[in-house]
């Protein structure tokens, strides 16, 4: 095995973190990927705090390589509305002005900065999302100055974020996904540029989000490769044949078999996490790769445990020399 294998806690949030480190440790989990607000409550100032949480991911064996904030970081930069309601703590919601919310939830991110230093991680990962997400077909026409604008509006509130997390040390990996500033090749190379290149914001790099929209996910990780900072292992499966329900969706809830796409168990989808691999080894990532279990059709804990077999199964080192060096007389 080349990397550590992590589990993502966030589709866990019903269960304590204690119960959570001791299901991955019997599932053969090497550590955990510690999901905000659920498991790590960023509010706290107070080492003890956070050495519990250390002393306790010890308990069970448990790596820590990063924290991630993807509900928080959802209302950054959206336009609020009821929908955020359901997914933010009550003291990040408040009265619901939606520029309040804004400010709150981009402070909160920057709190979370200060526990990933307590808790001896540089990496926090997570989501932006955009003011402009509702121009995606462009109909009724969007002009280029509003599009423009999202970019401008998604540095102004990020920047100050990420200069924090700089002088912490702490970077940030956005996961490109729909509804964030930057969901495939295209824009994540726009949102780069709108923050000029800032070295503290990168890519939590997850290919479920590409493979089904037709954005050559092997390839993303050739053209960000000094800015790949973690990565999520999580499978996908489209459809050969048309549905009812296309790529947007139809309103179909997830799982259901007449969407064009569902997130599966690891394996069990159309990703090719062969050359995944192999991309991964080209640009010398060694970081952890962290199991991001979905898969409305099958039971969690069934799931999470043959998705971590099987990331251990397809992980490998990569060649210390060329396969012909042996051919070579001294």
């Amino acid at each position: 095995m080349a990397r550590p294998v992590t589990l993502y806690t966030i589709q866990w949030g019903d269960l304590s973190l204690e119960e959570i480190c001791r299901k991955a440790k019997e599932f053969g989990y090497d550590g955990v990927e510690l999901g905000l607000p659920s498991h790590v409550d960023v509010s706290r100032s107070d080492e003890g705090y956070y050495q519990g949480i250390k002393e306790l991911l010890a308990k069970y064996d448990m790596q820590l390589y990063a924290i991630s904030s993807h509900l928080i970081g959802q209302a950054v930069c959206d336009n609020i509305d009821s929908r955020h309601r359901a997914i933010l703590p009550d003291h990040i919601w408040g009265e619901g002005d939606p520029e309040k919310v804004r400010q709150r939830a981009a402070d909160e991110l920057i709190k979370a900065g200060y526990a990933a230093k307590m808790l001896g991680v540089d990496i926090i990962n997570g989501f932006t999302g955009s003011s402009i997400w509702q121009y995606l077909y462009s109909f009724p026409p969007v002009t280029k100055d509003m599009v423009d604008e999202g970019f401008k509006d998604f540095a102004r509130r990020f920047t100050p974020i990420l200069d924090v997390y700089q002088k912490l040390g702490i970077r940030f990996g956005l996961e490109v996904h729909p509804t964030e500033i930057a969901f495939d090749i295209a824009t994540a190379a726009r949102a780069l540029e709108a923050l000029d290149y800032h070295p503290a914001f990168g890519f939590n790099y997850d290919p479920s989000h590409f493979g089904y929209q037709g954005v050559d996910y092997v390839d993303f990780i050739y053209r960000f490769a000094d800015r790949i900072f973690h990565v999520h292992m999580k499978d996908v499966y489209w459809s050969d044949t048309p549905k009812p329900a296309g790529v947007f969706g139809g309103y179909v809830t997830f799982g259901d078999p007449s969407r064009y796409w569902n997130f599966r168990s690891l394996g069990r989808g159309k990703i090719n996490f062969e050359e995944i691999i192999r991309a991964l080894n080209f640009i010398g990532y060694q970081g952890p790769l962290s199991v991001e279990w979905e898969d409305s059709g099958m039971d969690r804990e069934h799931g999470a445990k043959e998705s971590c077999e099987f990331v251990k199964k397809i992980d490998f080192k990569p060649s210390a020399v060329a396969f012909d060096a042996a051919f070579e007389r001294k």
